[in-house]
């Protein structure tokens, strides 16, 4: 009953404390950048944070990876960011469901309304195309996109935002009678997948830099289907006057990148694992205008070591630890009592453990994704929300099992001594069901530190960070160096309970006279 009692405690303590450690974020003060969750955009995103970070009072921050144009589109009118690098073949198609051949001036006019705006044209136009292996084009004669849906044996491999986008595979498949089914892939697999003929075609991005590296094919559209995608920045209306100074310099980026320069930076990110912010800063400098994108002198390099006790290490695990210290000591505050109430009343048990069942089938993504748009918020509010949903229901069962495996003879004893019923449930049947109980916490442990990766996809932090920028990258190393901490953190977590769940057993063989009162 003591160790339910410290977990009560703990949880309350984890809470304030994050509520102490969160920053509070001044919104008229700090710019916020956000990214999606591929290589240019993360580029971009840190091009963008460098530029104005001389003219703001305090860094940007920068929210990496926060996944298709849904959710950095739902940030951006939140006001989680107030602004990211987009593209107005999306803008066009995507955010306003219009044409393709609307203006700059259109655009402007139709998202005023929505508290956005389009500005800074980069200068670089960033477009969709299929690509094939260039052996397969001269053997089968593959130069246009009719000539691809001519071949309806060839296997296709699209990005699953690809598949959705109101500009993407449906309306490329009725412009050219494609009859292929294709596969949904993520972007940074399908070179591999392409590469090792499991795939036949894949969407690629036009600056994509393993296009040449890999010696690919890409196909002219020539029905015109897609539209032109030239780099902007959407923003936040009011973000100019509120940061003037900032914004004064972000308009010195206007038509300063060009398709050359952003393959190469590409290049640089994908091909040698440069970081970012690297990439950013020696653009920035005048040093990374290279078109063959080739190493500068001094290109920082990092090795699997490197990555994995990087610097961003300890941050990453205040972070995953918090998310799941958190959730679960939610999840403890909240499941115990509710077990407890039910537990005597068999439908009513039926119905809120059925319901709880029912969340653990939900996907984490789809989860995340609701609950982005129900709160108008990203970040670590709606991940704490679904991890919190995840753990109830180990927490729950176990409760409900640990309280119907007391003896019914102990339970008699306690009301034949005059306990009432919560003196009874304080201590008799509580004690005795704590083991069971201890369980269900330990496995909602275990599914925390797991399901908090997916939280980066949504700008909550922790371990994930590096997995999701790995998939971004297909750096398998950067996957490993998320991953393994991930899996140290649940080995730690394991020990700590095994710990626990040894000093009860102990405690109930020792006699009664040599325990503390």
């Amino acid at each position: 009953m003591h160790l339910l009692g410290s977990l009560w405690r703990a949880a309350l303590l984890l809470s304030m404390a994050w509520l102490a450690a969160a920053p509070a974020q001044a919104a008229d003060e700090t710019l916020r950048v956000g990214s999606k969750r591929f290589t240019e955009s993360y580029i971009l995103a840190e091009l963008l944070a460098q530029t104005a970070a001389p003219h703001t009072a305090s860094p940007p921050v920068v929210r990496q990876g926060l996944g298709n144009t849904a959710i950095v589109y739902e940030a951006l009118r939140s006001g989680a960011i107030d602004l990211y690098a987009e593209y107005t073949g999306t803008i066009a198609l995507e955010i306003l469901k219009g044409s393709p051949a609307e203006t700059r001036e259109q655009m402007n006019a139709a998202l005023a309304p929505l508290g956005l705006g389009v500005a800074i044209p980069l200068g670089f136009n960033d477009g969709y195309a299929l690509a094939v292996r260039a052996a397969d084009a001269d053997r089968l004669g593959l130069r246009t996109l009719s000539d691809l849906a001519r071949h309806p044996e060839l296997k296709l491999g699209l990005s699953n935002e690809f598949l959705g986008r109101a500009d993407g595979w449906k309306g490329l498949a009725a412009r050219y009678g494609f009859t292929q089914t294709p596969t949904g892939l993520d972007h940074g697999l399908a070179y591999d997948a392409l590469g090792a003929r499991q795939i036949d075609a894949i969407d690629i991005y036009t600056t994509d830099a393993k296009i040449d590296h890999l010696g690919l094919r890409v196909l002219e559209d020539d029905k015109k289907y897609f539209p032109r995608y030239d780099a902007v920045v959407l923003y936040k209306l009011d973000l100019p006057t509120r940061l003037p100074k900032a914004w004064a310099a972000l308009q010195t980026l206007e038509g300063r990148i060009d398709e050359h320069a952003m393959i190469a930076m590409n290049a640089r990110a994908e091909l040698q694992s440069v970081p970012f912010d690297a990439i950013a800063r020696d653009f920035l400098a005048g040093a990374g205008n290279a078109k063959d994108g080739k190493a500068q002198p001094n290109e920082p390099r990092r090795g699997f070591i490197a990555k994995l006790f990087g610097p961003d290490l300890w941050q990453l695990a205040r972070q995953h630890f918090l998310l799941v210290a958190l959730s679960v000591g939610i999840a403890i505050l909240i499941g115990v009592p509710i077990a407890i109430g039910v537990f005597a009343h068999v439908r009513l048990r039926a119905v809120v453990l059925g319901i709880a069942s029912l969340m653990q089938t939900v996907p984490s993504l789809a989860l995340l994704a609701v609950l982005i748009s129900a709160l108008g918020a990203i970040g670590a509010l709606p991940a704490l929300i679904a991890l919190t949903l995840y753990s109830l229901l180990p927490i729950m069962r176990n409760t409900v099992t640990g309280l119907a495996e007391v003896p019914q003879g102990l339970r008699m004893a306690g009301t034949a001594l005059g306990m009432t019923p919560p003196q009874s449930l304080r201590l008799v049947l509580l004690p005795l069901a704590l083991p069971t109980l201890l369980a269900g916490v330990r496995t909602a442990t275990a599914i925390a530190i797991g399901t908090a990766t997916i939280a980066a996809f949504i700008g909550a932090g922790g371990f994930g960070e590096r997995i999701v920028t790995g998939l971004a990258l297909n750096d398998r190393e950067l996957l490993l160096a998320g991953a393994l901490p991930a899996a140290a953190m649940a080995l730690i977590s394991e020990g700590i309970f095994e710990l626990i769940e040894w000093a009860l057993r102990r405690r109930r063989r020792a006699p009664p006279s040599s325990r503390a009162p």
